[in-house]
């Protein structure tokens, strides 16, 4: 399945995953559409490095959570490029009890507006134009959060809302899968510790002690965080080497679900 002459649309793509998915994407002949809206201090950055693909490209900077703003947002993509093929539905906001502690109110609803139902919306107004490609592709980034919600070494990095956001996000990718066949495949990359998500290039990693940092690491069955570049040969492959795959999840966490329990020896048994 070629990218070349395919049109995506990025949400969160200021820096970070979704940057690096939008530049690598644009290298490959894809003209992109990238949102942004905090870290509006990346912006620069962003410019350069989406003008050195020579690719076509467009920004838009809008906050997804005011969903009025959405339907325009599509409108500047078909605007701009004619068609919509992929989607990136990459926007979230993941509440660190270490940064945030307790909940209130206003960070509860930040994150299921942006994690969850700006998704949604975004989703809904881009489905006739994914229909209409002829090979629409939707890829739902989420968080192992969904999974193992506020628990064990994860206690300091996951809050209640963003896990069960996460959990919900599952149960979106299989709907849309539904809604969307068979012109459009919908998956969802589920995430562990990725360095610029929940690990080492964040700010609360640097709140956590050594020991907190060590628990994760020893709980993640290949012993280190993921990187961008692994998300991105994620996404790869969900774009170019999975035509027979929908409504499925990968998940892409180093085995840290499976967690850091070693296996006993085989015992010699009494028979």
């Amino acid at each position: 399945m070629a990218t070349e002459k395919r049109v995506a649309l990025v949400l969160g793509a200021i820096k970070g995953i979704g940057k690096e998915i939008a530049l690598a994407l644009a290298r490959t002949g894809v003209k992109v559409a990238v949102t942004y809206h905090d870290w509006q201090e990346h912006l620069g950055a962003l410019k350069q490095d989406l003008i050195a693909t020579g690719e076509a490209h467009l920004l838009v900077e809008i906050d997804l959570c005011d969903t009025i703003q959405i339907d325009n947002l599509i409108q500047q993509v078909i605007d701009r490029f004619g068609r919509l093929d992929i989607l990136i539905n990459n926007i979230e906001r993941g509440g660190w009890p270490v940064v945030h502690g307790p909940y209130v109110r206003d960070q509860w609803d930040l994150e299921m507006a942006t994690t969850l139902r700006a998704k949604w919306w975004v989703f809904n107004a881009a489905l006739p134009y994914l229909k209409t490609s002829g090979n629409g592709t939707v890829i739902n980034i989420s968080s192992i959060a969904g999974i193992v919600g506020r628990s064990g070494p994860t206690s300091y990095v996951f809050n209640d809302g963003y896990s069960a956001a996460n959990r919900g996000i599952s149960l979106l990718t299989e709907t849309w899968a539904r809604i969307g066949a068979p012109e459009v495949r919908v998956n969802e990359i589920m995430l562990g510790l990725i360095q610029t998500r929940h690990a080492e290039k964040t700010r609360g990693w640097d709140l956590l002690t050594d020991g907190q940092k060590k628990a994760l690491i020893d709980h993640t069955l290949l012993g280190r965080t993921g990187t961008s570049e692994d998300v991105v040969e994620a996404v790869r492959f969900l774009l170019t080497g999975a035509a027979f795959m929908t409504g499925s999840v990968l998940r892409l966490d180093g085995g840290y679900v499976l967690g850091g329990e070693k296996v006993a020896p085989m015992p010699a048994g009494v028979v």
